[in-house]
């Protein structure tokens, strides 16, 4: 008697993401560190001096974190209402912060209370940054107005009033003091230089406007509001040159890492994207459990902090190849190599005889099932969740095998409701799929033509069905469309080919004769004879 053989599960190719060095830079990354924090992460910021920390605002706390720290290393309280944005300074000592009452809060890193309280908003201030020459103090408020703000003599300087909604980023100038760029809920970006009394350029983002960014040649700006990445030349007037739409949610911030060479943005709709900024092409996806509110990236791309609006702050460091060498110089032992060479050169001698030792070949459960001949357990066997989800290839494998059978209809057969929705479920899933079409469409005729004396007796049933109905005439749609655009690509390709004239020879093409032969050869008319 024959051995049962296991089925065949066939090995259908898989479309991967296609591995650049991008792919492979942005992966090198350890398994991310969460921590709870006490409310929505509305804003991150790195020191720009070494150890490089980072500040975390969340609810009414500013805490400082490490660079490989879980716990904080130093936390800011002396909040009444809702921190907002806080900020180091460029030399790391001062940390500046807006908050919900009004007031902005100027911080030693090394203290704990604040140093200077700016009063003079009337409402929440959302933004705020220092100014290049680390003297002045830049704020953004609800209130529709920005200002400056002098450290030493805490005094206004003065007071910017030209947007019409709230001010919910800005971004001073590295290179000169003078000047800062704010953006609004009114969809506006405005460039205020400090030595004149209005805003000197501009630009309609079309938004509101959640998000800027100044490349560090600063002849650049990046602007991020609603689903749209906006890139502007400021040499040029604040000419649009790039539009960027990948998010599916508003895009909440913005950062540059790789030096310049990567941008980076995050949005509600738990994605953070990284373009090119030569091509402005997605390079690398990081996906995330909730909404990201905040994202920043330490110097050299070491470490990728982003927080959440369900409180969770994720930090991923970066792998280097020094700590992986040695887990794994650690993880080897050295006996372990002479075990494993041990025998490899040994020839057997002629006289020896080899006893074999039967290997017991363990069968899956719907293998089982089959060699039992349980057409209908095997097939319930092969819908399992983790297998239909995880690996459908080995579902349609046993359809396949009980086609082969004839069996199919066998096991289709006799099914409760929850039975049957859990197969129409599997077939709505992997109608569409190229792989799986020709065997699932034979499963699918089966099951309309054993239940349809049913239909109508289940809610459930009708509603998959129909399901079902919408995604058939949806694909004969598109394969309609499509050949109609072959159909015109095909006319098109054949107008475009250039038709090449065939040179003409000498030789005659009716009876091969030479061009001069034929007209010599050519009988002559009758001519009647003349009358004299």
């Amino acid at each position: 008697m024959a051995s049962f053989k296991p089925t065949k599960i066939p090995v259908y190719p898989k479309l991967g993401e296609k591995v650049t060095q991008d792919t492979l830079y942005w992966k090198n990354y350890k398994a991310p560190v969460q921590i709870k924090e006490y409310g929505a992460v509305s804003n991150i910021d790195f020191s720009p001096v070494a150890p490089h920390n980072f500040a975390v605002t969340a609810f009414s706390r500013i805490h400082v974190y490490g660079p490989f720290s879980q716990e904080p290393v130093k936390t800011f309280t002396r909040f009444k209402d809702t921190a907002y944005c806080g900020r180091f300074r460029s030399d790391g000592q001062l940390l500046v912060a807006g908050c919900e009452d009004s007031v902005v809060r100027l911080f030693d890193v090394s203290g704990r209370v604040a140093l200077r309280m700016f009063k003079g908003h009337t409402k929440a201030v959302h933004v705020t940054d220092f100014t290049s020459d680390r003297y002045q103090i830049l704020t953004g408020s609800d209130d529709y107005t920005c200002r400056l703000w002098d450290i030493p003599n805490a005094a206004e300087l003065s007071t910017y009033r030209e947007h019409t909604d709230y001010i919910r980023c800005g971004v001073t100038s590295k290179l000169n003091r003078d000047l800062f760029i704010t953006g609004s809920y009114d969809h506006t970006l405005k460039v205020f230089d400090a030595r004149a009394e209005k805003s000197v350029m501009t630009m309609d983002h079309g938004q509101p406007v959640e998000s800027l960014l100044l490349y560090p040649s600063e002849g650049l700006l990046v602007s991020a509001g609603g689903r749209y990445v906006k890139v502007w030349d400021l040499l040029k007037g604040g000419q649009p040159l790039v539009l960027l739409k990948n998010h599916h949610k508003t895009i909440t911030c913005l950062a540059l890492g790789s030096n310049g060479e990567r941008l980076l943005s995050a949005s509600l709709d738990r994605h953070v994207k990284v373009y090119n900024t030569t091509t402005y092409k997605v390079v690398h996806n990081f996906d995330y459990a909730a909404a990201i509110l905040s994202l920043a990236l330490a110097p050299d791309d070491e470490s990728i902090v982003v927080g959440m609006t369900n409180s969770i702050l994720s930090i991923k460091h970066r792998k280097h190849t020094e700590e992986s060498k040695e887990m794994m110089s650690q993880q080897r032992r050295r006996p372990s190599y002479r075990v494993f060479v041990k025998g490899k050169n040994f020839v057997p001698k002629p006289d020896d005889y080899l006893v074999s030792k039967p290997v017991k070949e363990h069968l899956a459960k719907y293998d089982r099932e089959l060699k039992k001949f349980n057409v209908s357990k095997a097939l319930d066997a092969s819908l399992e969740i983790w297998l239909r989800k995880k690996k459908p290839e080995i579902t349609v494998g046993v359809i396949k095998e009980l086609d082969r059978r004839g069996t199919l209809k066998n096991a289709l057969a006799g099914r409760d409701e929850e039975q049957l929705s859990q197969l129409l479920h599997f077939v709505i899933g992997n109608i569409v799929d190229t792989r799986f079409a020709p065997i699932i469409l034979t499963a699918a005729e089966m099951i309309l033509d054993i239940y349809k004396s049913v239909i109508g007796q289940s809610a459930l049933i009708d509603q998959q069905l129909l399901r079902l109905q919408n995604i058939l005439e949806s694909e004969i749609n598109l394969e309609q469309e499509l050949l109609e655009v072959l159909g015109m690509l095909d006319t098109m390709f054949a107008t475009s080919v250039t038709r090449k004239e065939v040179p003409y020879s000498d030789v005659g093409r009716s009876n091969g004769l030479a061009q001069g032969e034929a007209s010599s050869s050519r009988p002559e008319l009758f001519r009647p004879p003349e009358i004299k």
